[in-house]
């Protein structure tokens, strides 16, 4: 076909175009257009379908840049349908396809592409006839008759903040699948796209080794995560950490770390590390022996005192003694049952109140005041009857929140702050803090604030330019 054959009014395409697939996060791709292909196709690896039967989903890596493997572009999309194709060398293969948005010069249209490994080819997609429009017409000896993109765009922080929403594969380790917390993780995520699956922690099993360590669970090696949110309860967790680690050595993302859990789990643990990052607390002493038991009451302060087991939760194990005989009793009770437990300060100001401060990715999401449930009882805690109110806390309190939840490398922790007569002083950091206490005393969502964390931080980054490779179209 000639030059003069088309008119001014067709939309006039090359044999090499450039194109961007903007509901896929790839703003720059070089496209091979072939007539005589009647398939379009798009280079990608590691496909997996996933999610429900009735609205499958396909998610799969693209690596944009020919000879750039360290830059891969995370993608999904719907599963519209599946297709033999008959590659170029007479191959049949059976392909997901699925339908997106392209955009060359001033037009935008959708396409159906299949999913293929392309990584041989010098084009990581071909734009076969069925994707042209009527209008369109190809001049086979020209090339980028459209206007010519830049694969620079991949060395900027824009593939990260303008990169589209996808869905993302989330697990949920916890044994309560039908715990208000967990339900509403699996509401929400499940609201902004996501699939996301409950999986039983004490029903994981690893195989560990160099070359592909891997998660197993009911027979079956478990898929690919994007992100693991950990419900690890007090009960199990040494084998709960130890399925987070084996998840961070496959490389999935974890919402709060192994060791984290671990530290702020473990009450003489937990203060040390926050000692270790001066922050304000409670006076707390621990002592192995019994003959140390008055120079551990001395340490601390005196009577009125709390003995609290290194593993208690929901305040539960947690004893408040008014005097120094009754103190003597209560530890030497202790000892005799061979428990390990700490003696701390109380912070009688308090007056059985604490403040719950919910920190998502470094930021306070919400706040609220916890009451104890009747006069002379010391526990705020909502599970021993305790009542929630919302609160506005102060700069100095939101300050100490975040710095809690940072010495454990928790993206998500409860922080609970008593109010002392000296400043605030942190007397627990949770690292699986339920939602049910504070969503209902402060009307946020605090579950949206997890999602758009992690929904950012699985996004791709953008990659350091390598001198080898040509910049732009060249």
């Amino acid at each position: 076909m000639t030059d003069s054959s088309f008119d001014q009014t067709d939309f006039r395409l090359g044999w090499e175009e450039w194109l961007s697939l903007p509901t896929l996060g790839l703003p720059a791709l070089k496209a091979k257009v072939d007539t005589g292909a009647r398939t379009s196709a798009l280079h990608a690896f590691d496909i997996e379908p996933f999610g429900p039967v009735n609205r499958p989903k396909v998610r799969f890596g693209v690596h944009p840049i020919p000879g750039r493997d360290e830059l891969s572009i995370p993608c999904s999309a719907q599963i519209v349908d599946r297709r033999e194709v008959t590659s170029s060398n007479g191959e049949m293969e059976l392909r997901y396809v699925i339908r997106t948005e392209v955009h060359m010069g001033n037009r935008s249209w959708p396409i159906d592409v299949t999913l293929t490994n392309r990584g041989a080819m010098t084009y990581r997609m071909l734009l076969g006839r069925q994707a042209l429009m009527d209008d369109m017409l190809v001049a086979a000896s020209e090339r980028c008759c459209q206007p010519e993109l830049s694969y620079d765009v991949y060395h900027t922080a824009d593939v990260r903040t303008q990169a589209p929403r996808r869905t993302l594969r989330v697990a949920v380790l916890s044994r309560e699948p039908k715990n208000y917390t967990t339900s509403r993780i699996v509401a929400e995520g499940e609201n902004r796209g996501h699939v996301v699956e409950v999986i039983d922690t004490a029903r994981c099993y690893m195989a560990i080794n160099a070359d592909a360590p891997e998660v197993h669970y009911d027979g079956k090696r478990l898929p690919r995560y994007d992100a693991v949110i950990p419900r690890i309860g007090a009960s199990i967790t040494p084998y709960g950490t130890a399925v987070i680690r084996q998840f961070e050595t496959v490389g999935t993302y974890c919402v709060n770390p192994a060791d984290g859990i671990t530290a702020s789990r473990d009450k003489l643990h937990a203060h040390q590390v926050l000692a270790r990052h001066r922050i304000n607390m409670p006076v707390t002493a621990f002592a192995s022996s019994p003959k140390d038991t008055l120079h551990l009451i001395d340490v601390v302060g005196n009577a009125p005192l709390i003995v609290k087991l290194l593993e208690s939760t929901q305040g539960k194990g947690v004893v408040l003694a008014e005097t120094k005989k009754a103190a003597e009793s209560v530890i030497s009770a202790f000892r005799g049952l061979k428990a390990n437990f700490l003696v701390q300060q109380f912070v009688k100001e308090a007056a059985g109140e604490d403040v719950r401060c919910l920190v998502i990715s470094g930021k306070v999401v919400a706040a609220m005041k916890r009451s104890a449930a009747a006069e002379g009882e010391f526990r705020s805690n909502l599970h021993q009857g305790g009542t929630a109110k919302p609160v506005r806390i102060s700069k100095e309190e939101r300050d100490i929140a975040i710095r809690a939840a940072r010495a454990f490398r928790l993206n998500m922790a409860g922080v609970d702050i008593l109010r002392s007569s000296t400043g605030p002083k942190v007397l627990e950091v949770n690292s699986s803090p339920g939602f049910e206490g504070i969503e209902k005393a402060t009307g946020k969502n605090i579950v949206e604030s997890l999602y758009q964390d992690i929904e950012k931080r699985v996004r791709p980054a953008p990659v350091r330019r390598s001198a080898t490779v040509p910049r732009g179209g060249e």
